[in-house]
This record gives structure tokens, sequence and C-alpha cells, in this order.
């Protein structure tokens, strides 16, 4: 059977509740989603409050503070806010593919060519131990140990080497403060569980992100070997192809979205897992918008299920400008959509100041 690129689209919506916000919790949206990108601390709120009604942000502060979330370096080597379980299964999965990383020598200009990992990673154990330790001192203890290196990659190294998580304050709500950083299994009181099946892993992926190819899979996972999981989990999988005729996968259990679903204006966080997780983006992405960054703050606008412009948001003597870069035009109705969400997005994020949505011009500059 072969599949427009709507259907994809509104499938995809469906699965991450983009369509219509949800009740599920914090904990179990994290589940459901196999976490949130929370690279930076406000995206994980957003992605929240654009899918679950009525979302309250303490939910994340408690789960971090009582440990019942935690934020974890996993898929495609970021920062992920997730529950414990997943922090523990899914650890042992990405973990041999970060420790792959700091030696080679694109790493930080080849700054730990020539040590021994094993080495470094035996004075990180030492070093890190069974207490938190802010990334500052990790750099201290990292210039103590090896003066003739830069701290700031020893240091990095470590925390590839070694399954570590970060603790809070850092992640709590408007809380940005310098990442502190503990080994797993001291902080969640429980050790890493390396038996949890990839081919698990994966179905769950297409749960929330499918139907989708095995390069998807392994740009959303940056794990090897998917042809022969998806070879495993045999008739638990259906088969589809795209408008390009490539193979797409998923739960044999699951249905597909009516392409006809209306898609309401979504406002999304920079890094938002449904904007990353696939090699071909086109199902979400427009054209225009996949040579722009999504980083540095900057955020999609998805207008019809699909991206359509970008938005950022300035914060300055008590006024909240949240200004936003067509990518395409926009029609009136369209316009008052986005003025809308945009509105309701201040009001959560800053309701101390006064709100203020601009609409620029397309090619515009997003700064004030």
């Amino acid at each position: 059977m072969r599949l427009s690129n709507r259907v994809l689209n509104r499938t995809l919506l469906a699965r991450q509740h983009l369509l219509e916000r949800c009740t599920l919790s914090t904990p179990q949206m994290c589940d459901h989603l196999i976490g949130l990108q929370a690279q930076d601390v406000q995206p994980p709120f957003i992605g929240l409050w654009s899918r679950t009604v009525d979302f309250d942000p303490d939910t994340v502060s408690r789960g971090l503070q009582d440990r019942s979330l935690v934020r974890i370096t996993l898929m495609r080597g970021t920062i992920h806010l997730v529950t414990p379980p997943d922090a523990l299964r899914i650890a042992p999965h990405i973990q041999p593919e970060l420790e792959k990383v700091p030696f080679r020598k694109g790493f930080n200009y080849g700054a730990m060519v020539g040590l021994d990992p094993e080495q470094v990673r035996a004075a990180g154990e030492e070093v890190l131990g069974d207490e938190p330790m802010s990334a500052a001192d990790l750099r201290a203890e990292a210039a103590r140990r090896y003066p003739d290196r830069d701290p700031g990659a020893v240091s990095q190294t470590w925390l590839y080497q070694l399954p570590v998580l970060q603790t809070p304050p850092r992640g709590r709500w408007r809380d940005n403060s310098r990442p502190v950083w503990s080994r797993v299994q001291p902080w969640l009181g429980a050790p890493l569980d390396p038996d949890y099946p990839v081919g698990e892993l994966i179905l769950r992926y297409l749960r929330a992100f499918g139907p989708a190819s095995t390069m998807d899979m392994q740009t959303w996972s940056r794990l090897p070997g998917m042809k022969q999981v998806v070879a495993d989990l045999g008739d638990r999988l259906r088969t589809y192809t795209d408008e390009r005729g490539r193979t797409l996968y998923d739960d044999a259990d699951l249905e597909l979205a009516d392409p006809d679903l209306p898609a309401p204006v979504r406002l999304l966080g920079w890094y938002d897992n449904a904007l990353l997780s696939h090699q071909d983006r086109s199902r979400v992405v427009v054209e225009p918008i996949v040579a722009r960054s999504f980083g540095a703050n900057v955020a999609p606008v998805l207008i019809d299920g699909f991206t359509a412009g970008v938005y950022k948001i300035f914060v300055k003597a008590g006024t909240a400008r949240f200004r936003v870069i067509p990518t395409r035009a926009w029609t009136k109705t369209e316009a008052v959509r986005v003025e809308s969400e945009a509105a309701a997005l201040l009001a959560f994020l800053e309701p101390e100041s006064t709100p203020a949505v601009e609409i620029l011009a397309t090619g515009a500059d997003l700064r004030p």
C-alpha cells in the first residue's frame, strides 16, 4: 500500500498528540514519546503544553526533584526528559555509541587522541563517584589529572564514557541553572537494564513516530543494525511504501490517520523530536524551512500540520514579544489562529509580562 505524504503527516501528528491535546500525565507522555528533547530547559515545557490539556509545569519540576523524571543523554547523544525505567533500559543501548565519540580525530580537534580510553574512563569513575558534581568541578578535576589536555574535552569525554544524568535544579520550571551531573545508578538507586530488547524500543518508536523506514529509525536512535531488528520483528510489523517508493514499517496493530483530519496551529519547541526523528522530514518540514536552524531558541510554527514559519520569544522590560516569520503566505484566518496560539503560549511562559505578537514579513530578521 502506497501512503501519501499527507497520510504520513496526519498519522505522525495523531501519534504525537498534536492534532488534539490529550489528558496524559507528564510521565505518561514522556513514556509514549520515549522522552522529550531537553537539550535546553524550555523546549520540553513547550512540547508538553502543546500536547496536553491544562499542562502544569510543576509536574516536571516535582518529577525531577522526586526522581520520577530524569534528564539524561540518550538518542542522538542529546539530553532527553524521560522516566527512570526508560533511563535504565535505553541507556545501555545508547552508551556504546556514545563512548566511540571522544577518541575520534574530529572530537575537539583530536584533543583525546593518544590517551588510553580505559584509563580515562577509570579516572572519570574516580572523579564522579556516587555524588553529583558540577560541570565546573569536573573541568577542574580534568585539569588537575590531565594538565597537558583541554580540560573541557576531558570532562566531556567522561560524560560520554559514563552513564550520567543531569540533576536538579537544572530543568525545573524556569530554572536554567548550570548542569550538575550524577552517575545514573546512584541517583536512581537501580542498575542499568541491558536486557531490554531493541525491537521493543523500535516498536515504541513506531507507535509515536511511524510509519518509518529503517533509515528513519537509525536517524532517531543512532543505533546500527535496524534492518536486522525489523527482520526479527517479523509479523509484528506491516509494511507500506511512501510516494518515492521507499519501504516503511509500522506496528501491525496500529491504524493510519485520516488525511482529511483538520490540524490546528501548533507551536513546537526548538529541537522537538517531531521534527528531528526521521531521515526524511518532509512529512512535516516544508522545504523553505529545511535550511533554517531550529536551534538558538528559534522554533517552528505548524499550520495545517506542516512547518509554515519560525518564531522566537524575547522578554524585556516587562514585555514578552513573540516574533514570527512566515515561510509562505498565510491567509487572514491562519494569521488569526497563529496570533491566538501565540498569545496563549506567552500567557503560559511569561504570565507576568505584557504579551505582544508580531508577524513579520517573509525573509525578515527575527531579532528586534
